[in-house]
């Protein structure tokens, strides 16, 4: 037995550990609710009320005093006004302790109360209380769940949430109390997908919503956003609090600043960021949207803080001359040079073929050469693809490579000096060789057209001439020549990259004659987000679609930075523990593992590992018709909206109909995804990374053996493939799920 496995013997496992914790906060809550049951819906609203009136005491000292010296401070001057600010901050530290002290204590009776609440609403279809200002608020501004009868407000059980209506029918249970108790302290909370994560919200965001300081509930994209505001918001409104959703609003109207002074928010990662950043560009304190950050929960988020975490909220103008650019002109050197490139690798490659399958030592290792050589020209070629996944030429490449590469590249000339231009397909950079530079100059006058100039000893050079005049407008020529050759040489550059690393349909779309991204995680278009440095034009020019004008940044933020700015921040997701190092030592979150609410009766089996792609999907369609004929649903995971379109097509010829749900069709994504646990139904999706809609499955399907995930190529994020097998096996439904894996995936060649 280990060291470790001693020590977790002793103390048990962190989960457990996590768990011991928290049990005694889950008895006061179910102590309390026994108590709750007799009371009327009126006295059960004034038990809230009373929580509110409690926390609005403990901190008042604290608040008036620091109204008094906000309007203070305004009047003093400059010099003589950071004690005060000192001061102020101090106050708000102070008030942000008491509320944690003062939650913390009233946290059982709260979370009891939200839990007869919801039980109430399950139970009844209606709900009569005393009608407040709220009520009447509400009733007039046309909601559908609440009306108004003389002094009294009838509250429904069933409402639109999402453009469907929904009948109130969920209860907590007792491991979604300790998921709830977990958000509140601030920790990431990892639940199994079926487990309820969206009701477990509700506990920690009114709890801390009756701070009135704002509670901000993340999704990551806005259709989640606007369902999940309605579909829990009367939950909240019952008992007082206010709710909007800023993906609602237009940026930087009435209304949207309305949606955050409500006592709880909901938006998307990426309009959260964004009305920060236009705050910062607010000229008067009357454009600001947004308060202090106070207390976020971000669902999804793995997804959010750790895939998206680094890729920058930019917000962007237009540039002088922005219209002044050279990709269209540039457009037809660059495809000269591809496909010269793509005529040598051919060749190099069929005489790297011939020399491997040669007897002599010598010959074959100027085949491995020649291997190599095409590897470093064009590593996406298919029939290199094929050739590499033949036994045994993977290590005849990655010897010649280590040979290349040591003495720090040396020899690596020898390489690539034959070839137009060299690619780093793990770094996504292309690097154009003297015979490419020549290849792409062609017929011009002038051989140096494409070379950036060695600027720093033309200008030294310059320094000779006496005539200070004359000196001054030889170095503006050269500063200028320089300037336009670098644009050149850029625009060159960014061309070979769209020709050679970005492909149609896998990292982007063509929707509406625009160039569109495809988020690689979740198969989702990222409406709005455009490559930077040029690198989208280029894309523009290649697929011959209108080349937007060149822009700068105004306003820039990651959203790394931006949720570290929240007093607390809490996360829900399926997949946290392969990624609870890194949310640690960046955001000092912890993570805890909920239990499942009934155990897990999924079969997770090995996978099948073939030599080609074109044998793996073979393989893919049996098993799709073996488990429909079975009367199973299955769903379908894929990495690309071109597999995806491919497997339909491979259906179609089998007459097999099959629901696609990829970035070009993401609108009617959550209607495909309800229907996926029906009998004999395939559905097949990019990335299902929290997609958000459950799969609920019928008697007749459980019986045959519940919903079938197959994964048609393993994802270089482990928590992305453990999403797609989360979708099934919920709440203790049966299921299966496998991954099916060639030589030829992209995964396999670059790891």
């Amino acid at each position: 037995m280990s060291f470790v496995q001693v020590l977790s013997k002793i103390f048990g496992n962190k989960s457990q550990r996590d768990l011991k914790a928290i049990m005694p906060i889950v008895d006061k809550i179910k102590a309390i609710e026994p108590t709750l049951e007799s009371l009327s819906n009126d006295e059960l609203r004034r038990r809230i009320d009373a929580v509110r009136a409690d926390l609005k005491a403990a901190t008042r000292e604290n608040n008036t005093e620091k109204s008094t010296l906000r309007e203070q401070v305004e009047t003093m001057p400059f010099e003589e006004r950071q004690p005060i600010w000192e001061k102020i901050d101090k106050l708000e530290k102070n008030i942000l302790d008491t509320l944690e002290d003062k939650l913390n204590e009233h946290l059982p009776e709260v979370f009891a109360v939200v839990r007869e609440t919801a039980s109430r609403f399950a139970r009844n279809e209606t709900i009569e209380v005393t009608a407040t200002d709220l009520d009447r608020e509400l009733a007039g501004q046309g909601r559908d769940f609440v009306t108004i009868d003389g002094d009294k407000a009838i509250w429904k059980n069933h409402w639109l949430a999402g453009g469907n209506e929904i009948k109130w029918d969920m209860i907590h249970y007792d491991v979604q109390l300790i998921g709830g108790i977990v958000l509140h302290q601030g920790k990431i909370a990892e639940m199994a997908t079926g487990e309820g994560k969206t009701l477990v919200a509700t506990l920690p965001v009114f709890l801390r919503s009756l701070s009135k300081r704002g509670v901000h509930v993340v999704t990551v994209n806005d259709y989640l956003s606007k369902r999940d505001s309605e579909w829990m918001g009367p939950l909240y409104m019952f008992h007082g609090s206010t709710v909007d959703c800023i993906d609602k609003h237009q940026p930087n109207t009435p209304e949207r600043r309305a949606a955050y002074e409500c006592d709880i928010t909901f938006g998307t990662n990426n309009e959260f960021g964004f009305d920060y950043l236009r705050d910062n560009m607010a000229m008067t304190p009357s454009d600001l949207v947004q308060r202090k950050h106070y207390y976020a929960i971000v669902d999804e988020v793995d997804s959010v803080l750790i895939d998206d975490a680094r890729t920058p909220l930019i917000i962007s103008g237009p540039v002088p001359k922005g219209d002044d650019q050279y990709f269209d002109e540039y457009k037809a050197n660059v495809q000269k040079v591809v496909e010269a490139q793509r005529r040598l690798v051919t060749r190099i490659l069929t005489e790297a073929k011939a020399k491997i399958a040669s007897e002599d030592k010598e010959e074959k290792k100027e085949g491995a050469l020649l291997l190599f050589r095409a590897y470093k020209g064009l590593p996406k070629n298919s029939a290199l693809i094929k050739f590499l996944s033949q036994e045994g030429m993977k290590n005849i490449l990655l010897e010649t490579e280590a040979h290349y590469l040591q003495d720090n590249g040396r020899e690596m000339p020898t390489v690539t000096d034959p070839l137009y231009f060299v690619i780093d397909e793990k770094n996504r950079s292309v690097e154009l060789t003297d015979k490419g530079i020549d290849e792409l100059t062609g017929k011009t006058s002038d051989p140096h057209f494409f070379v950036l100039p060695d600027i720093a000893s033309q200008l030294s050079e310059v320094e000779t001439i006496a005539d200070t005049a004359e000196r001054q407008q030889r170095k503006d020529e050269l500063m200028q020549n320089y300037a336009v050759k670098a644009e050149r040489v850029h625009t060159v550059s960014q061309l070979l990259k769209a020709y050679t690393l970005f492909e149609k349909d896998v990292e982007y779309v063509i929707d509406d004659n625009k160039i569109k991204i495809v988020d690689e995680q979740t198969g989702r278009i990222m409406e709005g987000r455009r490559y930077s440095d040029g690198l989208h034009q280029a894309i523009e020019a290649k697929e011959g679609v209108k080349v937007e004008a060149a822009t700068q940044t105004f306003a820039t933020i990651t959203l790394q930075n931006y949720f570290r700015m929240y007093h607390k921040l809490a996360g829900m997701t399926g997949t946290a523990e392969t990624e609870a190092g890194e949310f640690w030592d960046i955001y000092k979150l912890d993570v805890v593992t909920i239990p499942t609410n009934r155990p897990v009766a999924r079969i997770d089996m090995n996978d099948l590992v073939y030599k080609t792609k074109k044998e793996k999907y073979a393989a893919v369609i049996e098993e799709i018709v073996k488990l429909r004929d079975a009367g199973r649903p299955v769903l379908v995971g894929t990495t690309s909206v071109e597999i995806s379109e491919l497997l339909k097509r491979m259906l179609d010829m089998r007459k097999i109909e099959a629901q696609v749900l990829n970035a070009k069709l993401h609108q009617k994504e959550a209607q495909v995804v309800a229907q996926a646990g029906q009998k004999g139904i395939v559905t097949i999706a990019t990335n299902m990374a929290g997609r958000g809609t459950d799969i609920k499955l019928t008697p007749e399907v459980k019986a045959a053996g519940g919903l079938a995930i197959i994964g048609t190529e393993r994802h270089e994020s482990r928590r992305v493939d453990r999403q797609l097998r989360g979708r099934s096996g919920r709440q203790g439904d049966p299921g299966s799920s496998i991954f099916f894996v060639s030589f030829e995936d992209q995964l396999m060649r670059l790891f």
